[in-house]
């Protein structure tokens, strides 16, 4: 018997440390669920906030600070001013199903994403691109139309990741990259639960499990965190209580910034929206401190035009469009445009819901009455980003340094104007720092000039986790939940 007691005494000190011991799995809320699990064949944000450098890696990544890293290329060399870029790709990796990554998937990746039936919803990030040679297994060289300083900027989108084209068609519902994590199951409406990839080619993660909950209700999202049925939730819904939250020790809160532009969005290609004067009436009509502070709770940074505060080229242009009811008036009388119902299509976020009833109510103000419809995200990416079936909406665009997409003649918004387009032309084609800068301060004042849409606010990063987690991105350089640094403490 004397003998059994220090066995036991061990064990029981073992049982104690295993309890004591960090977990190693994780469960994250989300506020939307993906449609689709590919990245390379979507618009939705919340694709990349699953599969960013867990699942897929491309051949750079950006950093949680926003910096270019390496990612499957290991270093590139770039020639001709930024037209010649030649990738040296890491060696020995492999997808998830054991095969072999090399120059071949990279070259029919990007001939993928720009081929004319491409479904790449940023397929503008590969239109400089001419040829794509393979030199050797580790080797690609791309060779651009034109000089591209900003090319390895462009190769860190999500949209941009490597594929295999065994596995491409089936990557909506079975994706299979080279990322630390793989899929173990997607139970639709409900979450999405990753493993670890044993043979990974990088650094193994410490998690052990990764599970993203979609939990779009404010009310559930918090009930949820304080329960405990949620680790973290790095964009939480529910800013009014972020302050309750902070004050318990078990939680910590972290608020950073995003690439996120929320805006008003005005279909530019219908009446009376295609009368600038109207857009202009509706930006004035628009209190945005009252939407930040009534929606977001104060989280937010008032915007201009369509670029980030934080970016060193951002120009304050809120002036152009200061909160005046008695202007907007004054601009509905002299477009003729008195009387209006305008079709308001909101999105499930809440900074879209709960901003959607105070700017309808900003609208009546000014004689503006709104015909409000709540989608569903499917439905809307459907109705309104593809079918411009509608004629208000509100949204973040969340993807970073965006703002070409307002040269684009098939977006939803439906702007194009020749001399915005002529300066974005430009811009692919500049490399002096100072010169690109000055063609960007161009193309934010007149969109701000010409009112496309009304532009509220930047979107905050507002997330909370259990105190014990770190490696959560504070901010968002572009959408991502990345795990790879993600670990619990003592």
């Amino acid at each position: 018997m004397s003998r059994a007691l220090p066995s036991l005494l061990v064990l029981a000190l073992s049982a104690g440390a295993a309890l004591a011991a960090p977990p190693d799995s994780l469960t994250l809320g989300m506020v939307l669920e993906p449609p689709n699990l590919d990245p390379t064949a979507g618009a939705a944000a919340a694709i990349d906030e699953v599969v960013y450098a867990n699942l897929f890696e491309g051949l750079t990544r950006f950093g949680p600070d926003g910096t270019i890293l390496p990612a499957l290329a290991t270093s590139w060399d770039v020639e001709g001013d930024g037209k010649v870029w030649t990738f040296h790709l890491a060696q020995g990796v492999t997808f998830h199903d054991g095969t072999t990554f090399d120059a071949e998937d990279v070259a029919f990746s990007l001939e993928r994403a720009r081929a004319e039936d491409s479904a790449n919803a940023q397929k503008a990030l590969f239109a400089s691109i001419e040829t794509v040679e393979v030199l050797d297994p580790a080797t690609v060289r791309v060779t651009l139309t034109a000089p591209n300083a900003a090319f390895d900027f462009n190769m860190a989108w999500g949209d941009a990741v490597i594929l295999a084209p065994e596995t491409a068609d089936a990557a909506a519902t079975a994706p299979v990259g080279t990322g630390p994590f793989k899929l173990a199951e997607w139970v639709q409406g409900d979450h999405v639960r990753l493993e670890p990839y044993e043979g990974y080619w990088g650094e193994k993660p410490a998690l052990t499990s990764a599970t993203f909950r979609f939990i779009s209700d404010p009310t559930a999202a918090f009930a949820a965190m304080m329960a405990g049925d949620i680790d973290a939730f790095p964009n939480f819904p529910a800013p009014e209580t972020l302050a309750q939250l902070g004050a318990d020790p078990r939680f910590k809160v972290i608020v950073g910034s995003t690439e996120g532009e929320t805006i008003l969005a005005m279909n530019n290609a219908t009446a009376p929206l295609d009368n600038p004067l109207v857009r202009e009436a509706i930006a004035h009509a628009v209190n945005r401190q009252d939407v930040i502070d009534g929606a977001m709770f104060g989280y937010g940074t008032p915007i201009g035009t369509h670029f980030a505060p934080h970016n060193p080229d951002y120009v304050d242009l809120i002036d152009q469009s200061e909160y005046d009811p008695e202007k907007a008036r004054q601009l509905l009388a002299e477009a003729g445009a008195e009387g209006l119902t305008l079709r308001l299509a909101l999105p499930p976020p809440t900074y879209a819901r709960r901003g959607g009833e105070i700017i309808a109510a900003q609208l009546r103000e000014v004689g503006i009455e709104t015909e409000v419809s709540n989608l569903e995200w499917a439905q809307w990416l459907e109705q309104v980003f593809k079918g411009r079936d509608f004629d208000l909406t509100i949204i973040s665009h969340v993807e970073p340094m965006d703002i070409n997409i307002y040269a684009r003649p098939d977006y939803y918004f439906s702007y194009a104007k020749p001399e915005f387009v002529a300066i974005m032309d430009q811009l692919a084609l500049t490399t002096d720092a100072a010169a690109r800068s000055d063609l960007l301060k161009q193309a934010q004042t007149m969109i701000a000039e010409d009112h496309v849409n009304a532009y509220l606010f930047q979107l905050a990063k507002t997330g909370v986790a259990d105190a014990r987690i770190e490696g959560l991105w504070q901010n968002a350089p572009t959408p991502a939940n990345d795990l790879t640094a993600v670990r619990w403490t003592e």
